[in-house]
């Protein structure tokens, strides 16, 4: 299935409070909270990342997602981040894996959190434990987003349009660390990272 994904990031200082707003704005849990960890491809020279494309493939739980990402041609708007995403249901992510690593496309980097999903009619909400700490994905329609970011309490001003690898790139740049993934054995003490304003202002989204 192919369609544009329009979402934004914030970081969630307490996410039982989250939680209880989603409730009381009517979404519901989808997945309860389940470990997901998710391996990037890439060719040696990068030419997916130099693209700004991402092919993936994630397990969460006992299911198998392959989803390759690209940018819209009008690329993104606003504070929101826009992306054109195929996405299909693996019976087993390790034999397209070797499948990719025949064709070239080898693991470049590798991300894991706990992610709980909330739905609504319209759109849908995670809240994502990451090594960086939580934050929360709003995705669907820009106002339905603007609706939900309101009643979550949340600003517009602290919408993130980055995602989680270059969030990792701009902790290593604070951090001084050497970890080359962003995984729970590697990262140490990221949770008490919260990310500078100007930096997410005057970074690249990917």
């Amino acid at each position: 299935m192919t369609a544009i994904e329009t979402e934004v990031k914030f970081r969630v200082r307490d996410a039982a409070d989250i939680e209880r707003r989603l409730q009381a704005a009517g979404f519901r849990q989808q997945t309860p909270r389940t470990f997901e960890r998710n391996i990037l491809y890439d060719t040696p020279e990068r030419r997916l990342r130099l693209e700004r494309q991402i092919l993936r493939i994630r397990e969460y739980g006992d299911k198998w997602v392959l989803t390759h990402k690209a940018l819209p041609v009008e690329g993104d708007t606003g504070p929101y981040k826009h992306r054109v995403e195929t996405e299909t249901t693996l019976s087993d992510g390790t034999t397209v894996a070797t499948i990719f690593a025949s064709l070239g496309f080898l693991p470049a980097f590798t991300y894991e959190k706990w992610r709980t999903e909330w739905a609504d009619e319209t759109g849908h909400c995670v809240l994502d434990e990451t090594p960086l700490g939580t934050y929360a994905e709003i995705e669907g329609p820009e106002d339905w987003i603007n609706r939900t970011a309101a009643v979550l309490g949340v600003d517009s001003s602290e919408f993130i349009g980055l995602s989680y690898g270059r969030l990792f790139e701009l902790w290593k740049e604070e951090s001084g660390s050497s970890a080359t993934d962003l995984t729970f054995a590697a990262v140490e003490k990221g949770e008490q990272w919260f990310p500078q304003p100007g930096a997410l202002a005057t970074s690249i989204r990917q």
